[in-house]
């Protein structure tokens, strides 16, 4: 399926790093994004994960809430979440659920190799739940500031 601006988000129920869960319908009339990225502790990841723990005062000041969600386990998360200090839940969808409702789990090419993967794709959730704006072109090093800025101008 695939999701435009305007579209209601789907809803999803995943655990963070900790064995927390949360549901999108817990953060209705709040600002949210949903950060995409293929995996925990590799080159791009680490860059767009620790922008984001950068930016976290900024996003904070919105009331906007960060979710960064990728297929690896809840232990890697945590592992990952550790070591970079990370100050926002890693939800982990191990079933691959969540990642196809918001269509960015796809084929990808690496080095002439073909494979089944996260497309490093955002969506910010406006207020009353519905898709203010996709970010399918993401720079891991400065989509957080893009972000910041888009919340800013769209509150």
């Amino acid at each position: 399926m695939k999701l435009s601006i305007g579209d209601k988000a789907p809803d999803f129920r995943l655990a963070d790093q900790d064995g927390v869960m949360y549901a999108l319908g817990d953060y209705k009339g709040k600002w949210v994004l949903l950060y995409f990225y293929p995996k925990d502790d590799t080159p791009g990841c680490t860059k767009e994960a620790c922008a984001m723990r950068d930016t976290m005062p900024k996003f904070r000041k919105t009331g906007l809430q960060v979710f960064g969600v990728s297929v690896d386990t809840m232990k890697s998360h945590k592992k990952f979440q550790e070591k970079f200090g990370l100050n926002f839940p890693l939800l982990a969808d191990e079933r691959k659920e969540v990642v196809e409702a918001y269509g960015v789990w796809g084929e990808k090419k690496f080095m002439g190799r073909k494979y089944m993967g996260i497309n490093r794709v955002s969506f910010l959730i406006d207020p009353a739940g519905k898709i203010a704006k996709i970010y399918d072109k993401v720079k891991p090093e400065m989509h957080a500031e893009e972000v910041a800025g888009d919340v800013v101008a769209l509150s």
